[in-house]
Formats: C-alpha cells, sequence, structure tokens
C-alpha cells in the first residue's frame, strides 16, 4: 500500500523526515499569516490616519450627522481626532482586513480543482507552490516598503490585494499535496505532523517581530523602549523574514519533496480499456443513485433546529475570536502601550496555550460530551474577559496588567475546547451519509463570521472610539455564541471515525 508514496517507509510505517520536507509548504504560508494580522492592521492604521480621503469622508460624516459625535463623547470617548469627530478609519480597516478570507472563500476552491487536473513533471501541486510562493514572498516583502517608505495608501492596496489573490492561488494545493503522497491508512499521522510545521511557521512568525527588532537595536544602537523609538522601521525588515522563509519552505519543496509526474498517470488513465472506462461510468451512476437517496433523507424538525443553532453559534463564536486575532495588536498599541512585536509575543502564549489544550480538549469531548465541553469553553473565555475588563474599568493597572496574560493563555485552552468539539459535534448531526453536505455548513458559518466581523467590529471601534471596545465586543459575541449552543440537542453520538475529522479540519 506504501509503495510510491513519497510520506511512507516500505513498512505502511509513517516516513516522518519526508513528511516534515512536505510540511515545509504549509509552514512557508503559516508565517506569512502570522504576520499579516498583526502587522498590516498598524500599518493600515497609520496610513488611513493620515489618508485626505478617509479623513475628508470622515468630517463629511460629521458634520451630516453630528449627534453620532455628540453621542460618542457623551461616553466618554475620544472624538478629538482630525475629522472633528468620529473616524472611518477603523471601519476601512475592517474592511480591508475581510479581503484575504473573500479571496479564499472565491478562489481556493477553484485553484484546488485546477490543481487536480493538473499534469506535469513537476506533479500535480508542486507547481503553484514553486510559481505562488516566491511571487507571494515577493509581494509581502514589497508591501512594508510602499506602507512605510512611500507613504502610498493606494500602491499599499495594490500590493496587499495581489499577496492574498497569490496566497489563494496555492494555499489548497499546499494543503492536499501530503494526502496526495500519503496512503490514508496514515494520513491522520501525517495531518499532525503538517500541523506541527504549520505551527512552528505561525510560532515563528508571530515572534518574528522580537527577534528583528532586537537584531535591529543591536545593530544600529536604538533603544526600543525609548520615546522616540519607531517601530515602523522594523517593518520591512520583519516582512522580510517572513518572505526568506517562504521562499526557503518553497526550495525544500521543489527540491528535496517527490512528487509523481501526474504526466505519467494521465497517459495510463488514456490507455486504459473501453471496459475500464464503462465500470468508472457503471460505478459513477451507483455513487450517484446513492447521493440521491442520501439527499432523500431530510432531517427532523429537532435536528435541524441544532443544526441552524449550532452554525448560529459557531458564527457568533469565530466573530468574537477572529475580532481577537485582527486588532489584538491596535489594542495592545494603544490600551496597553505596546510595540506590535510585544503584542505578538503576548497572541503566542493565546496560540501556545490552544496547542497544549488540543489533546485534552478531545478527551473531555469524549468523556464529557462535546456540547458540554463547548459551553465550558465559552463560559471561561466570557470569565477571564470580563474579569480583565473588569479590572480595566475601575482603573486596577497591576491587577489588569496580571488578568490580560490570564485572558490570553486561559482564553487560548478555552478555544481549543470549543473548536477542537464543533466540528465533530456538526457532522454528527447529518450523520455518515451527509459529511461532505454538512462540512459545507461549518465552514459557510465560519467564514461568514470571519469575513462579517472585521466590518463589524470595525463600525464598534468607530462609534466607542477606543480598542478597549475589543473587550465588550468579544464577550458579546461569546455569550450569544453559549446562548445559541444551549439550544442544540443532537450531535453527542459517535458515528464518524476520528481519522475522518481529522482529514476534513486538515483540508480548510
Amino acid at each position: 500500500m506504501s509503495k510510491g508514496y513519497f510520506c511512507a517507509k516500505e513498512n505502511g510505517k509513517l516516513h516522518y523526515p519526508h513528511t516534515i520536507l512536505t510540511g515545509f509548504g504549509f509552514l512557508a504560508a503559516s508565517i506569512a499569516w502570522a504576520i499579516y494580522d498583526p502587522y498590516i492592521t498598524k500599518i493600515l492604521d497609520r496610513l488611513l490616519t493620515n489618508s485626505s480621503v478617509i479623513n475628508g469622508w470622515s468630517t463629511k460624516l460629521n458634520e451630516l450627522f453630528p449627534k453620532l459625535a455628540d453621542f460618542a463623547a457623551a461616553n466618554g470617548e475620544n472624538v478629538g481626532t482630525a475629522a472633528g469627530g468620529i473616524t472611518l478609519v477603523p471601519l476601512f480597516i475592517g474592511i480591508i482586513m475581510t479581503f484575504d478570507n473573500i479571496f479564499g472563500v472565491i478562489f481556493q476552491p477553484t485553484f484546488g480543482k485546477l490543481s487536480d487536473n493538473t499534469h506535469s513533471r513537476f506533479g500535480k501541486r508542486r507547481p503553484y507552490i514553486i510559481f505562488g510562493a516566491p511571487v507571494a514572498a515577493v509581494l509581502f516583502a514589497v508591501i512594508p516598503f510602499v506602507a512605510i517608505k512611500i507613504g502610498s495608501l493606494p500602491i499599499t492596496m495594490l500590493f496587499i490585494i495581489l499577496f492574498v489573490f497569490v496566497m489563494s492561488l496555492w494555499r489548497a494545493p499546499v494543503v492536499a499535496l501530503m494526502p496526495d503522497l500519503t496512503p490514508s491508512e496514515i494520513r491522520s499521522e501525517g495531518n499532525a505532523v503538517i500541523n506541527l510545521m504549520g505551527g512552528l511557521g505561525g510560532a515563528i512568525g508571530l515572534v518574528a517581530g522580537a527577534i528583528v527588532t532586537a537584531v535591529y537595536c543591536m545593530v544600529t544602537g536604538a533603544d526600543s523602549k525609548a520615546a522616540n523609538f519607531d517601530e515602523y522601521d522594523t517593518f520591512p525588515y520583519v516582512f522580510l523574514l517572513g518572505s526568506v522563509i517562504m521562499i526557503i519552505g518553497m526550495l525544500v519543496i521543489l527540491f528535496f519533496v517527490k512528487e509523481p509526474d501526474s504526466r505519467i498517470k494521465l497517459q495510463a488513465e488514456l490507455n486504459k480499456s473501453a471496459d475500464e472506462a464503462a465500470k468508472r461510468k457503471a460505478e459513477k451512476e451507483a455513487r450517484k443513485a446513492e447521493k440521491l437517496a442520501r439527499k432523500a433523507q431530510k432531517l427532523e424538525p429537532g435536528e435541524k433546529r441544532s443544526l441552524v443553532f449550532m452554525l448560529m453559534g459557531l458564527f457568533f463564536l469565530f466573530c468574537g475570536t477572529n475580532a481577537i486575532t485582527t486588532f489584538f495588536a491596535l489594542f495592545a498599541g494603544e490600551v496597553l502601550e505596546k510595540t506590535t512585536a510585544q503584542a505578538t509575543v503576548m497572541t503566542t502564549a493565546f496560540a501556545a496555550a490552544s496547542a497544549v489544550a488540543a489533546i485534552p480538549a478531545g478527551w473531555l469531548g469524549k468523556k464529557f460530551g462535546r456540547k458540554k465541553t463547548i459551553l465550558s469553553g465559552l463560559l471561561i473565555f466570557i470569565v477571564a474577559f470580563g474579569a480583565y475588563l473588569v479590572s480595566q474599568t475601575l482603573g486596577i493597572a497591576s491587577l489588569s496588567g496580571i488578568l490580560i496574560w490570564v485572558a490570553l493563555i486561559v482564553g487560548g485552552a478555552a478555544h481549543m475546547f470549543i473548536t477542537v468539539n464543533t466540528l465533530p459535534l456538526v457532522l454528527e448531526i447529518g450523520g455518515v451519509d451527509k459529511v461532505g453536505t454538512f462540512t459545507g455548513y461549518y465552514y459557510t458559518a465560519t467564514f461568514s463570521a470571519q469575513i462579517a466581523t472585521p466590518i463589524i467590529y470595525g463600525i464598534v471601534r468607530m462609534f466607542t472610539g477606543t480598542y478597549m471596545s475589543l473587550f465588550y465586543y468579544c464577550p458579546i459575541a461569546f455569550v450569544l455564541s453559549l446562548l445559541c449552543i444551549l439550544v442544540v440537542k443532537h450531535g453527542e453520538t459517535q458515528t464518524i471515525s476520528d481519522e475522518l475529522i481529522k482529514e476534513i479540519a486538515q483540508d480548510d
């Protein structure tokens, strides 16, 4: 079974060194996204704040609706902006930060399907990685240069759009590479290695700012704690580090990962006899009939209600968590007075706690039930974030300084308690026969939230005038998620294998 598979040994066991090499593609993509969210939001904040067009639109809004600024001021918010009231900057940051999710929804399936039908001497997946990774790396490196050195908002937007498009071009192929090179019976084991490589890339991306800042200060003699230190001077080097690692990942895939020449497979398929073609046609018709029969099996009213409320709960959950990952750097800069590098180190604590809690989260879901584990995670989220909010509101600086770390670490673990158990619960509502359909429902809910929440929270921030509102917005989203999931009464049965669930999660 393992013969001819790059990621499998002759004895059928996983070939760890080869699988690690295959994971360099996922590592390359992960480091880019780990840098993208915190640094792009800071870049956009500066460019949009200094944009005469955005300030002009904000001024017109304040002139047309002066009570908006009066309302914000009455609630103690800062309205002393260049626009003479509330500003549209947070809203536009939120809109721009949805581009990667929108492009992912539109283009990732398209290029994934194209790679399925690609036949070249490099295989089906590697051509997209070999082309996409270096192009994305160059675009990535150019973004902070045009944003900070040139200060051009239109050119920066052009390169951001090009970057997220090219990333969507090779995202699906790089995820599909390992399953192509691994027998199905050991694919879950391979998924764990690939996810580990992706986590390593994300961790490097999160600490890249701290590394670059330390080296920059060492070389230039600057003091990162000095009042006149401009963290934006280090941004081009952070992006450059990410770009270099992306290219290294591509070179590893090019020279060390052996994907079969898919032209050989194509020729073999073309040489098949007419009997084989007839057999495939008969099997296709049988599958079609089976699919129609499964489609006819409708959910019971109670199952429908559970599905609807579970998807609503997922939507609100991802609204909360995505707002944290997208806007935390801006929150840390404004409220905590942290640099972007320091903010990314703090989010590393969130990611590390999530990784540590992954296995216990699955065990707890099996031991006590998925719904109870999910609800426990949401309650932990609400309590941890609420405690920090209360300490900050009361002005207890020493306590709030501790509780923000508690919120991130405990929240990271709670996040994994929830996410590890939500996909299996949704799939179990549909049953084994509807795994594909319900996987689509799951990702529709989560992607919708990731597209919507940057815009929704951008509006919230626009009217509140402070990024402290992030710690109002997220708990409210978690409470709404909790209320929805309380209604769910199905999905606890375990008829779908863990291996299938892991494969589906990996294919995201």
